[in-house]
Parts: structure tokens; sequence; C-alpha cells
């Protein structure tokens, strides 16, 4: 058998599995998310979340708004370091994130249905 034909058999099967592959994964949600960082995003994006007092204080005082506080949860990056990951209720995260040029860290606690944002504060670098 030429080289070309095993090209073109290797081609068309190739082809023939991904319209299998898109006929299976059309219209799911379907992601890849393997690192911790982007599980553990997208664990608490995908909750409702509240706010503690004083984080509602901080949104109120610096005029932010829930959408941003979403999104700098959704593309912060997890400091398992400083966050509490080995408590059997709620675990507790600290988010790091820069808006407006500034470094701010994000302190969420996330329950099995609720994620609540404790406290928020400008970092020091």
């Amino acid at each position: 058998m030429k080289f070309t034909q095993r090209l073109g058999y290797y081609l068309g099967g190739f082809a023939i599995g991904l319209i299998i592959l898109m006929f299976f994964l059309n219209g799911k949600d379907a992601s890849c998310d393997y690192s911790p960082n982007a599980r553990t995003v997208k664990n608490i994006s995908s909750k409702p979340i509240a706010y503690s007092k004083e984080a509602s204080n901080f949104i109120n005082n610096h005029d932010l708004d829930s959408i941003t506080i979403i999104n700098l949860v959704k593309f912060g990056n997890v400091d398992f370091s400083e966050s509490i990951t080995n408590l059997d209720s709620c675990n507790v995260y600290i988010i790091e994130n820069s808006y407006k040029e500034q470094e701010m860290e994000l302190t969420v606690k996330n329950c099995d249905s609720l994620a609540t944002l404790l406290k928020i504060n400008y970092s020091k670098n």
C-alpha cells in the first residue's frame, strides 16, 4: 500500500472521528478544566455568591458591581498555600486578581450550594 493511500485512509478516519465527536458534544458546555486552579474557580463560579458585611462595605465604598466580582473570581488565581482546604464542610480560598492595575485578594468560603465572599483586600505587592 502506497504512502498516499495510507495517508488518505488516515485522514478519512480522522475526519469521520471528528464528525462523530462534534455530534456527541454538540450543545454541551464541554470544557477541559484539568488544573486545580481551573476546577476550583469553575466550582465557585457555578454557585450563587453571597456577600459578607465586610465585603459588601468594600464593594460599596469602591464602586464595584457584582459582574466585576464574578469576573475577578472567574479569571483569578487561587493561592492554595494561603487557602484553608482541609475542612469537612466549607473550604476557604484566597483568590488573587488585579483590577484597575491594583492587585486584589478575595477570600471566598466555598460550601456545597453557596459561595460566600468573606472579604476583599488590596494586596501589598
